[in-house]
This record gives C-alpha cells, structure tokens and sequence, in this order.
C-alpha cells in the first residue's frame, strides 16, 4: 500500500481504487488468456463465442451493475467502464456484446423491473446462463424510433405482437430480450411500451445475422414477431412508458459506448505506440520523426479528453444525477477519437497496417460501428445541442 495525492474534480477521483485495480487486472488477464488468441479467427468466421460469455459470467462481467441479491457484482460505473475498456483494447466485438448485455438488456430489467421480474431474469442474466438482447431499432426506423411499427395488442392475459426488429446484438444466441413494441398509436412517445420475451415463445424467431464490416463476432440479426402471445405481466413499468424508459436506458448505455470506444482507441494506440519503437526507418526508429510522433501526441490528448468525458459521465451515473448531455459528449467525442486514433494507427503501421497479420486494421474496422451504434454521432449533436440551448 502506498498514499497517493488524491485528486478530484466535480468529486470525480482519477486514482483507481485497490478494488478497481484488482478488477482491470483480472479482466486484462482473462482477456489475455481467453481472448487474444482467438481474436482473428473468430472475426473471420463471424463467430459469436457463446462460452467466453458463459466464463466471463462466472467472474460476474455479465452482471457488473447487478446488486449481489440477484447474483450480481453490484459494482458502479467506474468499474463498469474499466471492464468494457480492457475487454475493447483486445476485441471490439466481445466489449461491444458484452456492453450490450449489461448495460440494455440487463440495465432495462434493472431499472424498470417490479420485484417479481427482477428475481425471474436478473440472476440468471448477471451469470450469463442467459444472453439478453434488446430491441428498439427497426429497418425503416433508425434514430427515428418513434416511428416503429411493431404493435403489441392486448388479448384477454397476453399480449399479442407482430412485426420486427434490426440491428439487434444477440438477436438469434440471446435467451431473452427486452423490446420496445407500440401499443398505441405512431409517433406517440406515450404510445410505446417494454415487453420481455423469452426465447421459445411461440411466433418469437430470429432473422438473418448481418455480415458486418466489424465487430464480426458481435452476433446481430432481425428478430422477428408473428402473432407472439407474450404474458401481459411481461411488461416493464406501465404501458405507454417504454420510450421514456429506452431513453434513460440509451443515457446509460452511451456511457458502455463511449468505454467501447475508450478500449479500442486505446488498443490501436497502443500498438501504434509500441510498433513506431521497434520499426526503423532511415537508420532511427520512425517514432523519432515529427510526423509519427505529433501522431502519437494527438492520439495520446484525445484518448485522455475522451477518458475525462467517460468518467464525468459515469460518476454522475453513480450519484443518480441527470447526465443526458454529459453521455451524449462522452459518446459522440470517444467514439469519434476512436475513428481518429484506429485510422492514425493503420497510418503508421504503413503497409502492415492494412494486412491481418497486425492487429490495426480490425481496431480501424471495428472503430466505424462507435459512431453509428446506440445513437449515430448526428443524434448525439441533435441532445447535445438540444440540452445546451434550453
């Protein structure tokens, strides 16, 4: 044990605790271990690696916000960013699944849920022996969700639904899903509501798995509803309220985006940083050039500005205060470095850059799905700008 100088701003302290510490390495050494010598492979198969996720449950990564009552790690924030960023720095795809998992499937049962529904799915949700999926987009309404047209009708005890859902991250693996379904009329933010279905409801499938640019082993796919009786008391909080609650939900979430971000930007510049060292060029190692070097400054000032969004954002999040348009920058600036620093990477790595023997170009592919995933980059200067001008 050592004393450290404690240094804080708006009560944000940037020293880790023995606790945080303790979590960055066993999540760093899982990943190591775990992920590392799979990473390519499973991106050029498109592999969803169900079995990572199972372990990563058993060390409580599937359930990091979940108090322990439920079978949860019943951590706050700053941990929870610190296991997306260590996940990210290896593999996009598996921070960005696990992200998912925690933060909207999990996170919506968490914070909407009555007691009754919490002690069904949350135990087993914060152990990974379910995957959660979570729907609101749909194919012709993107950031428009207000649009859907998914309906829900009630029918004496059950709920009846028709329609589908896209982009969703465990569509076809995910044992149960948190869905966003209009039960009143269109364009009604008041006429939306969040409906839990299981997997193996009758009229419940999946569609197609995307083939995706990146995060290739990040499972995503249509789901799809045909006349699914789904059990009235599956639905979250009341009727009507399921727009309110996604977007509370997509505030905390664009914190598990901005974490993604952090990772991969981190990972890129890392690599960047390590190869600029060992390459040479011209007799001198090519970090020794200005034009590499003011690179690897940039890359190095706005992982840090992107890191002091994050962390504004998640404490916030942890003192329950409003944090709309602290999540909104955290998400739009992080994800948008993550681009800058992925894309700088490829630069300096050259022509190995641009190869899968080196670990950039999947940083640089990856990085793209930051700045459109939970809210594209315009969405998030649409709240920004909304929360500023009020």
């Amino acid at each position: 044990m050592h004393s450290t100088v404690e240094t804080e701003l708006n009560g944000v302290n940037f020293n880790h605790s023995d606790n945080q510490q303790m979590i960055i390495n066993m999540v760093r050494d899982f990943a190591e271990k775990n992920i590392r010598p799979h990473v390519m492979e499973w991106d050029e198969a498109q592999t969803f690696p169900i079995e990572t996720f199972k372990k990563l449950g058993e060390l409580g990564l599937m359930g990091v916000l979940v108090p322990e009552e439920y079978g949860g790690s019943g951590f706050g924030y700053f941990e929870y960013v610190n296991v997306i960023v260590e996940i990210a720095k290896v593999c996009g795809s598996i921070g960005l699944s696990v992200a998912a998992h925690n933060s909207l499937c999990t996170g919506h049962i968490l914070a909407f849920g009555n007691e009754e529904q919490k002690s069904k799915w949350l135990p087993k949700l914060a152990t990974a022996e379910w995957i959660g999926a979570w729907g609101l987009t749909e194919a012709n309404t993107g950031s428009d969700a207000m649009g859907m047209n998914t309906t829900a009708v009630l029918d004496g005890d059950h709920y009846v639904i028709n329609g589908s859902k896209n982009w969703i991250t465990h569509g076809k693996s995910g044992d149960v899903a948190v869905v966003m379904i209009r039960t009143g009329e269109k364009g009604d933010s008041k006429g939306i509501s969040a409906i839990v279905i299981e997997k193996g409801t009758p009229g419940f499938t999946h569609g197609k798995k995307e083939n995706k640019l990146g995060m290739r082993a990040s499972e995503t796919t249509e789901l799809i509803f045909d006349n699914c009786r789904v059990p009235k008391e599956n639905l979250l909080g009341k009727e009507g309220e399921g727009f309110k609650q996604a977007m509370y939900i997509l505030d905390g979430g664009r914190i598990s985006i901005a974490a993604l971000s952090l990772g991969i930007a981190k990972g890129a510049f890392e690599a960047a940083l390590a190869y600029s060292q060992e390459r040479h060029q011209f007799g001198k190692a090519i970090s020794s050039f200005q034009g590499i070097s003011f690179k690897l400054a940039d890359m190095a000032t706005e992982i840090e500005a992107a890191e002091l969004l994050i962390m504004q954002a998640a404490d916030l999040k942890n003192r329950g205060k409003k944090l709309t348009k602290e999540s909104a920058m955290a998400k739009y600036f992080a994800s948008e470095v993550c681009v800058r620093a992925s894309t700088e990477a490829v630069q300096i790595f050259g022509g190995y850059g641009y190869t899968k023997d080196f670990p950039v170009e999947k940083f640089y592919r990856d990085s793209k799905l930051c700045t459109i995933g939970e809210g594209t980059s315009e969405i998030q200067k649409l709240v920004i700008a909304r929360e500023i001008l009020k």
